[in-house]
């Protein structure tokens, strides 16, 4: 492998993240990456193992005079989210991950990077690795399919961990250090429709709205970035009633958990409103890309005429279907009132998939209040029942309560004011962490999270910043160090 970060310090962590950028491992499809870790534990004579639900656990003793002290678990997640660009040819299934130093980012080539949480578990991996480092008794817990339901968080058991405390590696901002997180829960939506034949005497169009900068529904929903979903959707909704439009197709988005990018859709409309058609998009292209201009300047809307399709939805569900996604709420819903720069309470709207007579609609609610995500949902589903769909609450995970006087929390705090001479600001991060889920199975835990400054995750513009990661990893040493008896 021709090494591009061979340079980067701190070297064995920037190898070993090099090395799972070449493997693919999106979320569902983690079993190379597991077997990597396996091996990597394996081939330094470390107890390893593998759970039922694909977890791997690699267990390291203490360095010698500190086996009195306290249990570390470092935990992080082994899946990447697959986002790329519509002009690049990529197949997370097949393809390595292609790193590129950008000044002092290192971004991905057309892709998301996956140093979400790649960084964190090539943190954990390069602690296993060294010999120079002063530590108690180590456990790495690297789990699976963190980003598309957690679901080995979720098949985690009691008995397999031993540990005192959990430093969880997937935060991405350096100098904060996060004691709480959102819960969430996805609510779909499918509304079931009749195909009818086209009519006569009309035209076929394709709209794509495209160029969006997207990103974490959790981490970056406060930003005003535009929806692809609810923005191909004003012109669907005006234009079925102003044009005569009629809906032949629509699809958007791809992760529950990304704020959809691209969307688009197969229409037709009568001849004779043709020109009233081409007038209200140009409108409305024109003043979306005003009300965008600094939040997502890149919006684009396109159309273009097309082949006529076989047949489109009846024009009731039709209209149903429009004025339920125009109706659905999506973005901030509440701050915390406390603490008044971070989000409480946030929807995303974020996958439309049509079929042969159905539409799915995905969309993902989180809260750091169980009760203002449950009133939540029931709001999305008084939308979409209204509207005739069936709709069903699915995955949902817990948040992880705060706890100002953790002892961990108090440990980091020194430890960052020792070494950088200011302290860390404490956090509660607006996403979902498995911190909720692995406190529900080993509630005695201490929990913190941590990690280096990651722009733009969940997107093709997915970076990390070169000199927080050395960083964050001296912090981890350095923290291991000070763990007390």
């Amino acid at each position: 492998m021709n090494s591009v970060l061979k340079e980067l310090e701190p070297q064995a962590l920037w190898r070993i993240f090099e090395e799972i950028c070449s493997i693919p491992h999106p979320s569902k499809h983690e079993s190379r990456i597991i077997d990597y870790v396996k091996s990597f534990g394996e081939k330094l004579g470390l107890e390893t193992l593998v759970d039922d639900v694909g977890n791997v656990v690699i267990k390291k003793p203490a360095t010698p005079g500190m086996e009195d002290r306290k249990t570390v678990v470092l935990q992080s997640h082994l899946d990447m989210v697959p986002q790329k660009n519509n002009d690049t040819v990529h197949d997370f299934l097949k393809d390595p991950i292609q790193p590129v130093i950008d000044g002092e980012w290192v971004r991905a080539n057309g892709t998301t990077l996956g140093a979400d949480n790649g960084i964190g578990v090539a943190a954990a991996m390069a602690v296993l690795e060294a010999n120079d480092l002063v530590h108690g008794p180590l456990e790495c817990l690297f789990t699976i399919d963190e980003e598309t339901g957690m679901t080995g968080a979720f098949g985690l058991k009691p008995g397999l961990l031993e540990g005192d405390i959990l430093i969880n590696l997937d935060s991405e901002d350096e100098g904060e250090l996060y004691i709480g997180c959102a819960g969430g829960i996805d609510t779909n939506a499918v509304f079931s429709f009749s195909q009818e034949q086209v009519p006569n005497d009309v035209a076929a169009y394709s709209i794509e709205v495209k160029g969006l900068r997207g990103g974490h529904s959790g981490l970056d929903i406060h930003l005003g970035r535009g929806n692809a979903n609810k923005l191909l959707n004003r012109l669907l909704w005006q234009a079925g009633r102003e044009c005569g439009l009629r809906l032949a197709s629509v699809e958007g988005g791809s992760l529950r958990n990304a704020i959809p990018r691209e969307a688009s859709a197969v229409v037709v409309v009568p001849k004779d409103h043709i020109a009233a058609f081409e007038a209200l998009y140009e409108k409305l292209q024109q003043d979306i890309k005003k009300e965008l201009s600094a939040a997502d300047p890149g919006f684009q809307m396109i159309l273009t005429k097309t082949s006529k399709p076989e047949f489109v939805m009846d024009n009731d569900s039709m209209s149903s279907f429009f004025n339920a996604i125009y109706a659905c709420p999506n973005g901030v819903i509440r701050m915390v009132t406390e603490m008044p720069e971070i989000v409480e309470t946030s929807t995303n709207l974020a996958i439309i998939a049509s079929g042969k007579n159905t539409i799915e609609v995905s969309s993902l609610q989180r809260s750091s209040v169980d009760s203002a995500k449950e009133d939540l949902c029931n709001m999305l589903r008084a939308v979409f029942e209204q509207a005739g769909a069936e709709v069903a609450h699915e995955g949902a995970y817990p948040g992880w309560k705060p706890n100002v006087e953790s002892p961990i929390l108090k440990t980091m705090k020194e430890v960052y004011r020792n070494k950088y001479g200011k302290t860390p600001e404490q956090k509660v991060i607006h996403a979902g962490l498995e911190c909720g889920l692995l406190g529900g199975v080993y509630p005695n835990l201490d929990m913190i999270s941590f990690g280096p400054t990651i722009r733009n995750p969940h997107s093709p513009d997915e970076k990390v910043k070169i000199g927080t990661v050395a960083k964050f990893y001296t912090f981890l040493t350095e923290t291991l160090r000070s763990i007390p008896a």
